[in-house]
């Protein structure tokens, strides 16, 4: 059976996952050969600050991976991420280019070009030109163009941008790796790759990944993507509030997060105690497990109330009958899914990627959903995902047969 190898990595703020897939040709089954884990270095708030550091996590990962796999990675499918991540909403408008007016991959191909044809901060890459919907002359509405006639074509898109500098320090960081990129792909539509169901973005979802220091999410409706940001605050942002609150060490801090958080105040009795000798010996005073959950509950507060806020912005508070999923490692904090369904006044489930054979016991939970995301996102190949300046990134997502296929493909990941 033919198969076909592809890497994905996941450079987050605390963590960074790589993962080695082999997909075969046949029915596309998705094979986790190999996982590699490595702490974060050189990055902060989804960004490279350090370049050698971040260049040495990935190595890092990456190496855990090849020895588990015994695959030799030479280029990977990349997650970004980070504050300066932004979405906006454009058309494009073109003439068909045939006598007949038949719509051709050409026209769609000219028009979606033409689409990113808008004024973007000189310091921004264009990521991703996603298309929602096709007018041809007075028709609306249109999911796939090609084939029929008409004088007029226009595309309503969204362009997904990020900081050319923070593009060009992930691309370095990796290049010192020894890894080419064969694609970037944001957090939040990687992760909702993973776990969000084609019923789910037709109701209407939001995704909220809950990172170390940022939280992403991804709002759909009717099969598309609404909308997509970046929050700047996340799951660390509780350790550092330990850390302050109970004037210990980070370390301390977050195995008192791991081993006794909670989202749930009135999951403890508040005359109970935590012994910090248990995780220090150095620390000699006992401390409340119900202060310890009150700082906790202060920080998720603020976060689930920025979700909130950038839902309303968008007119979707409350709005949205499929709910939230959430992913990320902050979705591993107990009772997070009542207290979400409480501030955010949505059904709320923990999103995980499912559907894997392999080394599944590696990634099946939801810490993993942008890292396998990715490699659905390859295993697909059906993104317009490209770049249409002369910044670090050039023309990325190149790889497809032909304008043709990609073209084809296209629609089939973005319209319903």
């Amino acid at each position: 059976m033919k198969t076909n190898i592809i890497t994905s990595i996941d450079l987050g703020s605390s963590v960074v996952r790589c993962v080695i897939a082999d997909i075969s040709q046949e029915d596309r089954q998705i094979r986790i050969l190999g996982v590699g884990i490595s702490e974060a270095r050189g990055v902060r708030r989804g960004a490279v600050i350090d370049i050698n550091d971040a260049s040495d996590a990935i190595a890092e990962s990456v190496e855990k991976a090849e020895q588990m796999s015994g695959e030799r990675v030479k280029e990977a499918i990349v997650s970004i991420g980070g504050a300066g991540v932004t979405v906006k909403e454009t058309q494009g408008v073109i003439a068909i280019g045939q006598a007949t007016g038949e719509v051709n991959d050409d026209d769609v191909m000219r028009v979606i070009e033409a689409a990113q044809a808008v004024s973007i901060p000189t310091n921004n890459e264009i990521i991703h030109v996603i298309p929602r919907s096709f007018r041809l002359d007075d028709q609306r509405d249109i999911k796939e163009p090609i084939g029929l006639q008409g004088v007029r074509l226009e595309v309503d898109a969204v362009i997904v941008e990020a900081p050319s500098n923070h593009v060009k320090n992930l691309t370095s960081a990796l290049s010192r790796a020894d890894v080419i990129i064969s694609d970037f792909i944001i957090e939040p539509l990687a992760a909702a790759e993973s776990t969000l169901t084609k019923k789910q973005k037709e109701l209407g979802v939001v995704l909220v990944n809950l990172g170390a220091s940022t939280t992403s999410i991804a709002v759909y409706e009717e099969g598309e993507l609404f909308h997509t940001a970046v929050l700047p605050v996340g799951s660390d942002f509780i350790t550092h509030d330990i850390a302050i609150g109970l004037r210990t060490e980070i370390e301390i801090a977050e195995k008192v997060k791991f081993e006794y958080g909670s989202a749930n105040m009135d999951s403890v009795d508040q005359r109970d105690m935590i012994d910090l000798s248990h995780i220090d010996e150095r620390e000699t005073e006992p401390v409340y497990h119900y202060h310890v959950l009150e700082i906790i509950q202060a920080r998720l507060d603020e976060i689930f109330e920025l979700v909130v806020k950038e839902l309303d912005a968008i007119g979707k508070d409350q709005m949205l009958p499929a709910g939230a999923v959430l992913t990320g490692g902050g979705a591993h904090m107990p009772h997070i899914v009542e207290f979400a369904k409480n501030k955010l006044r949505l059904p709320v489930t923990i999103g995980q990627p499912v559907n894997l054979l392999g080394v599944v016991d590696h990634v099946d939970d939801s810490s993993y959903a942008t890292v396998i995301g990715l490699i659905l996102w390859a295993v697909d190949d059906n993104q317009y995902t490209a770049s249409f300046t002369d910044g670090a990134i050039g023309n990325i997502g190149s790889g497809a047969k032909d304008v043709s296929d990609k073209v084809r493909k296209m629609f089939s990941r973005f319209l319903p």
